[in-house]
């Protein structure tokens, strides 16, 4: 057994990666964190959710915990400070949702304490525990403030998102960026926004650098962290085309079986694993 050098950051994803399929955190999980903590390692979770939603998350994870949020747009410090803020202008937001959106596809404006959508979509509302994080019915063609932290559909159709991501990108590409969370989610921030910045703002501010983190995930808004991070892991739950995009990275077990818990355990705490 082999201890991963040089590693004094740990950075996860949260949906797909560091919690399960109930989209929770586990208690092998929680156990491996606190002891990451206690032996002096940074923690930094890098997720698409909001902050208030994220937050809740976390705290179950009873050690401190820098956020980084909704891809970047935000980033807090353990102690809930917000360290970083980046908004959408209401003119982008607007020129971006005057294509033709099909009816299956959920349409959602990250703002900061509500999410503004054009229906109830139950499987969204499944990925909170607790609702720190409420969702708001409104009448797209009757708002009047379409500023938000991001934008944000869903459509069990990934085809349909690919077909709304050109429409989007044909008139907005010089302000927006995407990235598909999941198949069957599809966001967009400002170009200037993704994880990997958001995270290199904490470093600095500890005094670390990419090359000394680890970093989990399993969605294409985690390549950059991925990518610049000192060693990149890609969960086994990962879309296939995601790991085919990062071949040089290694595959470890997936969020079902505690993937990320496990391979700290192994290679950052160096601790024998039970055979499974």
């Amino acid at each position: 057994m082999t201890k991963l050098k040089n590693i004094k950051v740990v950075v996860s994803d949260l949906d797909g990666t560091l919690l399960n399929t109930a989209h929770r955190i586990s208690d092998y999980t929680k156990t491996i964190f606190q002891e990451l903590h206690n032996q002096g390692y940074l923690l930094v979770v890098a997720t698409g959710r909001h902050h208030l939603d994220a937050m809740a998350i976390i705290e179950k994870l009873e050690v401190p915990v820098y956020l980084v949020s909704s891809n970047g747009a935000r980033v807090h410090s353990p102690e809930k400070e917000e360290l970083f803020a980046f908004n959408l202008d209401s003119d982008v937001v607007k020129v971006a949702l005057n294509v033709e959106i099909d009816p299956e596809i959920t349409v959602v404006l990250f703002k900061e304490n509500v999410w503004q959508t054009n229906k109830w979509n139950e499987r969204l509302n499944s990925f909170q525990e607790e609702l720190k994080y409420r969702p708001e019915l409104v009448d797209y063609k009757n708002l009047e403030d379409f500023g938000a932290i991001k934008i944000f559909f869903s459509c069990q159709d990934h085809e349909k998102l690919v077909k709304l991501k050109d429409a989007i990108l044909e008139n907005s590409s010089e302000h927006l960026h995407h990235a598909f969370s999941l198949p069957t989610c599809l966001e967009f921030m400002d170009k200037s926004i993704d994880k990997a910045v958001a995270i290199e703002t904490v470093l600095e501010r500890e005094g670390f650098t990419l090359g000394e983190a680890v970093a989990f995930g399993d969605g294409f808004n985690d390549v950059q962290m991925l990518s610049a991070a000192g060693k990149g892991l890609i969960m086994g739950n990962a879309p296939a085309i995601l790991k085919e995009e990062l071949p040089d990275l290694e595959v470890i077990k997936t969020n079902a079986e505690d993937g990320v818990a496990k391979y700290i355990a192994s290679k950052i705490l160096n601790k024998e694993l039970a055979s499974s």
